[in-house]
């Protein structure tokens, strides 16, 4: 079997750390190509991964016979990347958030449906296998009826992970659009989505500034969410957490508490209401603790999407269903009202 030629557009810490290193490991793509306005990062990277060609212009990459691009830019570009790539034909796997709007994300799932492509968004967290056992169990109904939830990802900030550090676009509006809420929080939005198998009716937020000097984009939001049956719960996004990166989710149901990658051993913990307690250990979900060596499963789903002719997991559509959440909270932060969704 032919293998996929791939492209990757944006050479940073993302594309190096997650993309390009799972895509060498998988054995159907062959990395051909890889993008940076910053030449010398692109060509430092692309020889590291055997990449053949090396461009400072994405545009000039689209004219390459690649079958799929992988879109690691800023935020910004997310939208203008992906819909020139579908256009030219080639399937696309662009990170999260998708884009900076409504409209961007609509001009990217009708590119997708024009040119017949794959458009997937690398919402990560639906992946992870202890995320998937606690859907299995919540549709099997094992834990009785939901009645709320608390959802948390926050870490230090992306200085360390990021290839520019303080000066990375992460802390630029004009670049990163919205901050940890877009970084992070669009994560939480999209597991809760998943696992709950409900779409979020309302939401509301307060969003600050108050960790980072150097930014000029949230690092600090705390939203409350609202289900289409009526479960309420909160959800916290941050770069201010100086210890150890909370990656966790709670849900709270009428047979007992339910905790997802909340204990080092566990990845699984389910309180019951009698006072016993089941335990799983499902493996590590990813970290940038870890510097991205764990591997994602983003990469070998988008490849499967593409060889097979299914759906992926998380498509344009989804990813368009969770940014309308952090779009909706922005609004709620600057109208200081409960915003419907």
């Amino acid at each position: 079997m032919r293998k996929l030629k791939i492209g990757v557009v944006g050479a940073g810490s993302i594309a190096s750390k997650r993309h390009l290193p799972e895509y060498a490991e998988n054995k159907n793509v062959e990395i051909v190509a890889v993008c940076d306005i910053n030449e010398q990062r692109a060509k430092e990277i692309g020889v590291k991964f055997g990449a053949a060609k090396i461009f400072s212009d994405y545009h000039d990459l689209l004219k390459e016979d690649l079958d799929a691009v992988s879109v690691c830019t800023p935020n910004y570009l997310h939208a203008p990347v992906s819909i020139a790539a579908l256009e030219a034909g080639k399937h696309v796997l662009c990170e999260k958030p998708m884009a900076t709007s409504e409209e961007e994300a609509d001009q990217m799932i009708s590119a997708a449906e024009k040119s017949g492509k794959t458009l997937m968004i690398g919402h990560n967290q639906r992946l992870v296998e202890s995320h998937q056992q606690a859907k299995n169990w919540l549709k099997e109904g094992k834990f009785g009826k939901v009645y709320s939830f608390r959802t948390a990802f926050g870490h230090p900030g992306p200085e360390a992970w990021s290839a520019d550090g303080a000066e990375s676009w992460f802390f630029k509006k004009e670049e990163a659009f919205i901050g940890a809420m877009g970084d992070l929080g669009v994560h939480k939005t999209d597991l809760l989505r998943y696992i709950l198998g409900e779409e979020m009716v309302e939401v509301a937020a307060m969003v600050e500034t108050s960790a980072k000097d150097h930014a000029d984009v949230d690092d600090n939001a705390v939203l409350i969410l609202k289900t289409e049956s009526g479960i309420i719960g909160t959800l916290a996004a941050s770069w201010a957490y100086k210890g150890k990166e909370d990656n966790s989710t709670v849900i709270y149901t009428e047979k007992g508490v339910l905790r997802l990658e909340d204990d080092e051993k566990h990845s699984v913990i389910f309180h019951k209401h009698d006072g016993t307690r089941e335990e799983l250990s499902l493996g590590q979900i990813q970290s940038n603790e870890e510097g991205g060596q764990v591997s994602t499963g983003v990469i070998d789903h988008f490849v499967d999407s593409i060889l097979t002719g299914k759906a992926p997991l998380i498509t344009g559509e989804e990813g368009k269903k969770s940014l309308l959440v952090i779009l909706g909270a922005l609004k709620s932060e600057e109208t200081k009202q409960i915003v419907k969704l």
